[in-house]
């Protein structure tokens, strides 16, 4: 099994793979590096990353490379952490290792609750209202009506941050 390593601290200029493969020379030829560039501009983006074929060759690569200098900067080198749900195409990748890898997983989604919403009128297929109209089907992040009729739950995937919002503003408002 293959495991990517993220390569950090290299200069934001012009860095060419060929360079980086370089430094790497010594790995032979079962390694593969991949420097993440700008799309508009061309230029590193300060991280690549490396290849190599087993867990134990990539101990031994950190543990060789980390800290080397190339082009006049040390170099970071550690394990890439998977790559966030959501993410973006390999070139557009938040800087650091923790959006790096790309790992196909079964994500479960809760479950979503049953709603009521109020009757809705026809518009008569006229222009206008689309607004009004996802507003009261619930739209994406409105809160849902339960079954109950008066509880609100917020929307799941933003419950957590909620509450410590609320958290936030309910110490602001105790301490004058």
């Amino acid at each position: 099994m293959s495991v990517r390593l993220y390569v950090g601290n290299l200069p934001k200029e012009s860095v060419e793979r060929e360079k980086l493969q370089a430094l790497f020379a010594d790995e032979g030829d079962t390694i593969t590096t991949k420097v993440i560039k700008d799309r508009k501009t061309g230029k590193c983006r300060g991280f690549a990353f490396v290849t190599v074929p087993s867990d134990e060759l990539a101990d031994q690569f950190i543990e060789k490379y980390n800290g080397q200098s190339f082009m006049e900067n040390p170099i970071k080198i550690e394990k890439a952490l998977p790559r966030s749900k959501g993410g973006k195409e390999e070139g557009e990748e938040a800087e650091g290792p923790e959006s790096s890898v790309e790992t196909p997983e079964k994500v479960e989604r809760p479950t979503p609750k049953p709603t009521t919403a109020a009757p809705r009128k026809s518009s008569g297929g006229g222009g206008g209202g689309g607004k009004k109209r996802k507003a009261e089907r619930g739209g994406n992040n409105a809160p849902k009506v339960t079954g109950d009729g008066d509880a609100l739950q917020p929307d799941p995937r933003w419950a957590n941050e909620l509450a410590k919002l609320k958290e936030m503003l309910a110490a602001q408002a105790t301490n004058p």
